[in-house]
């Protein structure tokens, strides 16, 4: 039977937590200031999310990594992280996941599978794409945040996609 879903859940939150302080290192390292803001108290090793404390950071000129999701168990950290984006005001929501963007289907399943440039966000629904859960589309979509999809495996892709450059697709309002 394994583990509850809470359990799991809690686990996975902390899992997050783990990869944004590698993310904020690799970043620091070359030389962009970052802050990892974290929605379960760890005080010895981050921030505790804040709305008031990314917006600051933001003003500051940092990246702010959101870090656990909503902190609680049952909602994506997909969710997570478009709740952050909207009470942050973000100008978009970069989504580092295992494929290089947003397919016409899966493309581990499908071959013939295309990557998406651009995509809208009714366009994803409409077609089942599931490259986010629908709350977590639906909280973009309604707060005009673009979403960038692109692959978090591929060495150095976060920063290329940061500088607008590499394979990755954008998901935008209508």
């Amino acid at each position: 039977k394994g583990m509850d879903r809470v359990s799991a859940d809690h686990m996975g939150i902390m899992a997050t937590v783990m990869n944004a302080l590698a993310m904020q290192g690799v970043l620091n390292r070359k030389g962009v200031d970052a802050r990892v803001l974290s929605a379960i108290a760890m005080p010895t090793v981050c921030e505790t999310y804040s709305r008031a404390k990314g917006i600051h950071h933001l003003e500051q000129g940092r990246i702010v990594i959101c870090a656990a999701g909503t902190g609680l168990p049952f909602f994506t950290t997909d969710t997570g992280a478009a709740l952050r984006a909207a009470e942050l005001q973000c100008d978009a929501l970069f989504k580092g996941t295992s494929v290089d963007g947003v397919y016409t289907a899966d493309p581990k399943r499908d071959p013939s599978a295309t990557r998406y440039d651009t995509v809208t966000f009714g366009e994803i629904l409409a077609r089942d794409l599931r490259i986010m859960d629908p709350a977590a589309i639906a909280l973009a979509r309604d707060n005009g945040i673009p979403v960038v999809v692109f692959s978090i495996r591929k060495p150095g892709a976060v920063c290329e996609v940061l500088a607008g450059r590499g394979l990755y697709t954008t998901v935008t309002k209508e």
